[in-house]
C-alpha cells in the first residue's frame, strides 16, 4: 500500500508494521490532523527491558512526527495480569509493590520521551479501574462481549489448547484493557492503540467497545472512530526472544543492568540482525542506514559499533555512550594486541573444513571431543558471534577471529 501519512511511511519502513484495524483510513486520519495514541506497560517489574523497546521507540516515532504520545501504566491491570503469551498465570502483587515499579518505570521512560510541553502524557489506569462498581461495569460493558470469541482469540486459545489454567481473573484482563481504550478516547481524544501483535485481540476488542458504546451513546461514526495497529513480535537471527540473554533480562535501567554491558549486547548483535536493530532502535536516518546495508565480513563489525553506540545514546545519553565507546575501542585494540595469537591453517580452495578440526589443529583443545564440548557449551565464538553448532564449517576466506573461553584468543589466517 501506498501510504501518504509521514507517521505511517516510517513506521512501517523501519519495520514496526504488523496488523491494523483499518491502515487505508488510519493513513487518511494522520495525514490530515494531528492525533493522540497510546501504548500500555504492565506494572510487573521495576524498570522495563529491551523486549519493550520497540514500542518505546514508537513512542519516540510519534513525538518526531509531531503527534501525542500517551503511555498508560497498568496499575491497575497489573492486579489482574494479562494472559497474553503466557503459560501460567502472573505472579499476583500487592499495591506497594505495583505502585513502586509503576515509578521505576516512569524513571525509565523519562530517558527515551520527551514530557515536555505536553508532549507526551502518562497516565495509571488505576485510576478509573480502582473504583468501578463491577455490577454496573457488567452491565455496561460486559454485555458487548461474546464469551464465543473471546475463547478464539489466540491470548486465551492457545493456553486452552495446552491444557493450561486459565483464571477467572486473567480472563477479564482483555475487558479491562478495552475500557481503557473507551477511558483514554473519552477522555484524552485518543483514537489509537499501538502494541505488539500478541495484543491484537485486546485491541480490537477496545476497538469495537468504543463504536458500541459511542452508537449507544448517540455520537457519530466519525466521533467513535478509533483505530488499532500493531508491531511483530520481535526474535533474535537465531530465534531467540529478543531482550534476553544467558545472563538474563537485558534491562533499561543503569541499577539493574551496566550502560557498558547494554552497549556490549547491541556489539554482539548478529550479522543478521544489524540492520534489522539500525532501523527498529535507533533514530539514524533510513538514508543512512541504507547506506551500511551492504557492508560484509569485517566492515560489519563497524556498524555493530554504530548500532551499540546510537542505542545506548538514546538509553544512557551522549557522555555515557563516548565513554563506553572509548572504552571498548581501547580494550578491543589491547586485546588484539597482546591476547590474539596467530595460527595459519590451509583450506583447499572453494572447499570448507569443519570449525571442531580447526580448534583441534590449533591445538586449542587436547580433542576433537572437547572443541565439540566447547561448541555446545556456547563457549566458542568467530568474530565475537557465538558459535553453537558442532558442525559449524569455515570456507576458504582471508581471516577470522576465533575466541574459545575467556582467555584463548586466535587470529585465524587461511592459506
Amino acid at each position: 500500500m501506498n501510504l501518504k501519512s509521514s507517521f505511517l511511511q516510517e513506521f512501517s519502513e523501519r519495520g514496526y508494521l504488523a496488523q491494523c484495524t483499518d491502515l487505508s483510513r488510519l493513513d487518511e486520519v494522520f495525514s490530515q490532523q494531528k492525533i493522540s495514541a497510546y501504548i500500555g506497560f504492565d506494572c510487573t517489574a521495576k524498570t522495563l527491558h529491551v523486549g519493550s523497546l520497540i514500542q518505546i521507540m514508537i513512542l519516540r516515532l510519534l513525538e518526531k512526527h509531531g503527534h501525542k504520545a500517551i503511555i498508560l501504566l497498568g496499575g491497575g491491570t497489573t492486579k489482574i495480569g494479562d494472559p497474553s503469551g503466557k503459560d501460567d498465570a502472573r505472579q499476583i502483587l500487592d499495591s506497594n509493590k505495583i505502585n513502586e515499579n509503576l515509578s521505576g518505570i516512569h524513571k525509565t521512560l523519562q530517558k527515551f520521551i520527551n514530557f515536555q510541553e505536553d508532549k507526551a502524557i502518562l497516565i495509571n489506569n488505576d485510576d478509573w479501574l480502582k473504583d468501578l462498581n463491577y455490577v454496573e461495569f457488567l452491565r455496561k460493558v460486559g454485555k458487548h462481549f461474546s464469551i464465543n470469541r473471546m475463547l478464539n482469540f489466540d491470548s486465551v486459545k492457545s493456553r486452552l489448547e495446552r491444557e493450561q489454567p486459565l483464571s477467572f481473573l486473567e480472563f477479564n484482563y482483555m475487558i479491562l484493557q478495552a475500557f481503557d481504550f473507551y477511558e483514554l478516547h473519552r477522555n484524552h481524544d485518543c483514537v489509537l492503540q499501538i502494541g505488539g501483535s500478541d495484543q491484537w485481540g485486546n485491541i480490537v476488542n477496545g476497538v469495537e467497545l468504543i463504536r458500541k458504546l459511542g452508537f449507544e451513546n448517540g455520537l457519530s461514526s466519525k466521533k467513535s472512530e478509533a483505530f488499532g495497529l500493531t508491531s511483530p513480535l520481535l526474535t533474535t537471527f537465531d530465534g531467540k526472544k529478543m531482550g534476553k540473554t544467558a545472563d538474563g533480562a537485558v534491562w533499561l535501567d543503569e541499577s539493574m543492568l551496566a550502560p557498558f554491558d547494554y552497549f556490549q549486547y547491541f556489539r554482539n548483535t548478529h550479522d543478521g540482525d544489524v540492520i534489522k536493530f539500525l532501523k527498529l532502535f535507533t533514530d539514524l536516518p533510513l538514508e543512512e542506514i541504507k547506506k551500511l546495508e551492504n557492508l560484509q565480513g569485517q566492515e560489519i563489525n563497524q556498524v555493530k559499533e554504530i548500532l551499540a553506540f546510537e542505542t545506548t545514546k538514546i538509553c544512557h545519553g551522549d557522555e555515557i555512550a563516548n565513554q563506553i565507546l572509548n572504552k571498548a575501542r581501547e580494550i578491543f585494540l589491547q586485546k588484539n594486541a597482546e591476547a590474539f595469537e596467530e595460527k595459519i591453517i590451509t583450506i583447499e580452495e572453494n572447499n570448507s573444513k569443519k570449525l571442531v578440526e580447526i580448534i583441534f589443529e590449533i591445538n586449542a583443545t587436547e580433542s576433537k571431543a572437547d572443541a565439540k564440548r566447547l561448541i555446545e557449551g556456547k563457549a566458542v565464538k568467530i568474530n565475537n558471534q557465538i558459535v553453537a553448532d558442532i558442525n559449524h564449517s569455515i570456507n576458504h576466506q582471508d581471516a577470522f577471529e576465533l575466541s574459545i573461553g575467556k582467555k584463548k584468543f586466535f587470529k585465524i589466517i587461511i592459506k
